[in-house]
């Protein structure tokens, strides 16, 4: 079993090297706004004149548009925006993590987003800095008949090596079972992120602990992100967790969609295991709604 893992492990991270690195064609970039009117309609440009009553902005495909302030709903300075293929790839809205594991990109100060999958599971994360973010979550199934409810509180910090090549990052999530005594548990960890907010990959190690104990072995990460279009986004996570008795391997495969500034993520989640016979898998299903992010 332990060869089989092995080699999973390996073939992954050759498709992921391959794709990580592969350069995007007829790419141009440039510095653009983003007016998103009431109507839901959205101009990406360069804003020539606005005053308390128009707004005018120079388009790509439109030329130029006057547009009343009456009707905009948001003006979203972008940073980079790459047009590839006569589309707009708009900085990716949702680069600090995978389906749930961080990476060494951080929020922005001010940026936020919750995140809920599968109902139970919630979370909110928020950026004090531009290099510090916390956050705190709970499943509460107390909604649901039960009596345990975890919780936990997460804080991450993490400094550009390169700009947009290297990040890394350390970080901690700690939590505990309400209604039970001696239920604390948590994780702390290290994060090497390698490639772009569109295409990266990360490796992370971390010790878990519950009930005063710390992990002897440590649970290792590896995640990969690779954009496919302009609002959508193939991601895998998978964690390699050795102990005494058995090698664990949880795999997660799947995408994420942007809809309206929300992400939609979906995939399978797939364990691996020494002393397991047969093959099962789960899906996964979440949405992360982001706030606060700055706007002009």
């Amino acid at each position: 079993m332990k060869k089989i893992m092995n080699r999973y492990m390996c073939l992954a991270l050759f498709f992921i090297g391959i794709s990580l690195f592969s350069s995007a064609q007829n790419s141009q970039d440039s510095i653009k706004s983003q007016i998103e009117t009431i109507d839901g309609n959205e101009y990406i440009g360069i804003i020539i004149e606005e005053n308390s009553e128009n707004i005018r902005i120079k388009t790509d495909k439109l030329g130029e548009l006057i547009i009343p302030r009456s009707e905009v709903k948001r003006i979203t300075q972008l940073g980079v925006v790459n047009a590839i293929g006569g589309a707009y790839w708009l900085d990716n809205p949702q680069a600090t993590r995978y389906f749930w594991a961080p990476n060494g990109y951080n929020l922005k100060s001010g940026e936020g987003y919750f995140q809920n999958v599968w109902v139970l599971f919630n979370q909110a994360v928020y950026g004090f800095t531009d290099h510090f973010s916390g956050g705190v979550g709970v499943m509460p199934l107390f909604l649901f008949g039960g009596t345990a409810t975890p919780a936990w509180l997460m804080a991450k910090f993490s400094v550009p090596v390169v700009e947009n090549k290297i990040n890394m990052g350390a970080g901690v999530l700690a939590g505990t079972v309400v209604g039970e005594e001696n239920a604390s548990f948590g994780i702390l960890y290290g994060i090497s992120t390698f490639g772009s907010k569109d295409k990266n990959l990360n490796i992370g190690l971390g010790w878990g602990f519950a009930g005063g104990e710390m992990a002897r072995n440590p649970t290792v990460n590896i995640s990969a992100m690779i954009r496919t279009g302009a609002k959508g986004y193939f991601i895998t996570e998978n964690y390699f967790i050795g102990t005494s008795d058995i090698f664990v391997v949880i795999t997660m495969l799947g995408g994420r969609s942007i809809i309206r500034r929300v992400g939609l993520d979906y995939g399978m989640v797939i364990p691996f295991s020494s002393d397991m016979d047969g093959f099962v898998a789960g899906p996964w299903l979440g949405l992360t709604i982001p706030f606060g992010e700055k706007i002009n």
